[in-house]
């Protein structure tokens, strides 16, 4: 499970790292020759994140980036929301700093 995305199952792929000698002919040099290929892997961009399960139960997982910027994965929330006042608190406030301001 190492290295693998454990939403998507994204996980390692294989390719080739290409070197180029030489000036491409549109910029005129004479063209460009391959004169080595070496294998190379394509690692994906995994992060351990909490997580809140459609179950409500929070855990730790080992996530591609794609998937949290997609919305497939929810963090979990650490602090409280923030949460509006009631009506009467507010204008509570609201009276009390209309009255400091007309004394000062």
């Amino acid at each position: 499970m190492a290295r693998q995305c454990e939403v998507c199952s994204k996980s390692v792929q294989v390719g080739n790292s290409v070197e180029i000698r030489g000036k491409a002919k549109y910029l005129g040099g004479v063209g460009t020759k391959v004169t080595g290929i070496t294998k190379r892997k394509f690692v994906p961009n995994l992060q351990k994140v909490h997580v809140t399960l459609p179950s409500g139960q929070n855990t730790t997982m080992r996530v591609c980036v794609q998937c949290i910027r997609s919305g497939a994965v929810r963090k979990t929330v650490k602090t409280k929301p923030f949460e509006l006042t009631s009506g009467k608190d507010a204008a509570k406030t609201k009276a009390g700093k209309t009255a400091t301001k007309a004394t000062a």
